[in-house]
């Protein structure tokens, strides 16, 4: 089991320009931009930061400071390669109220501009192209697409060539649309085949609305995979870990944010920007079924 101290690195300086996601409620999902005062004490990762654009009161005389945890921060991302070309339903970032706010485009209009719908504001607003960007996620000191681009990407892939043939009983996990349970990977059972690459199935934890049997549902065959085999962890999980935590009768992929006392971890789930303590018995090695062939994520 590792020491918590010894899962402790120093991520930012001061002076360091960063974005930051502020801890109110109302702020949930955006990004300002600031710079990093001091470290809060020697052996953490928590910072004192100041803002750009916020003010401790209405007065603006004064920026505001805040201390946060490492988790909360990340440097500014790097411009795009090539220019992008946003389209309908993108997830997006849209610069608004001196802030990058989560949302997605609900329409395209002329003249390069767009309708997003920002989740924070619940509204509908036009933004001009220079205003938007693809959201990207700070992990292991790289930037990667965010987790939902990187699914639909999968999605796409498994989707679009010839995916795994499923037997009568076979013991797999599916990936659900639900609403409140996107990006999970659920327990299940093949009953039979249903069509054209698609398989009925019988979810092993969600019932029915009656809950008076298991769930069955008709799934695609790129939605669904084999269990993933198990890897031992002998020495504990550290600080940046990919893993899948058990949580609402599913797996969820996190990140290691913090490792604390008793096999006990602090998961961060970047893409609902929520945080939970788990046991280690509550969670596995990320691993990705990629090529018919399941691959863990390399460690930086």
């Amino acid at each position: 089991m590792s020491n918590p101290s010894s899962s402790w690195v120093a991520q930012f300086n001061p002076g360091d320009r960063v974005e930051i996601s502020p801890r109110d409620v109302g702020f949930r999902g955006s990004w300002y931009a600031g710079t990093v005062v001091r470290r809060e004490a020697k052996n953490t990762n928590r910072y004192v930061v100041e803002y750009d654009q916020l003010y401790v009161d209405e007065s603006g005389e004064k920026l505001l400071q805040e201390t946060l945890d490492w988790i909360q921060l990340h440097p500014p991302p790097p411009p795009p390669e090539k220019k992008v070309q946003f389209k309908f339903e993108d997830e997006v970032e849209a610069f608004y109220s001196d802030g990058w706010w989560e949302g997605a485009i609900i329409a395209e209009h002329s003249g390069g501009k767009f309708a997003v719908f920002l989740r924070g504001f619940e509204e509908q607003i036009v933004f001009e192209e220079k205003d938007l960007r693809l959201p990207v996620q700070w992990v292991k000191r790289k930037w990667e697409p965010r987790f939902e681009q990187v699914q639909r990407e999968k999605e796409n892939s498994n989707c679009s060539k010839e995916v795994m043939k499923f037997t009568q009983g076979m013991q797999v996990e599916v990936l659900t649309d639900e609403d409140g349970l996107k990006g999970a990977w659920f327990d299940a059972t093949i009953i039979e085949p249903s069509g054209e690459d698609k398989y009925l199935i019988e979810y092993k934890t969600l019932r029915n609305d009656d809950d008076t049997e298991f769930l069955r549902e008709v799934i695609r065959a790129c939605n669904i995979r084999p269990c993933p085999p198990e890897i031992i962890v002998v020495d504990g999980f550290k600080v940046w870990d990919e893993v899948d935590a058990y949580y609402n009768e599913g797996w969820w992929v996190g990140v290691i944010a913090k490792v604390l006392i008793n096999s006990n971890y602090e998961v961060s789930f970047i893409e609902y920007d929520e945080k939970i303590t788990f046991n280690q018995a509550d969670l596995r090695p990320h691993q990705d079924w990629l090529n018919d062939k399941w691959v863990v994520p390399s460690d930086v």
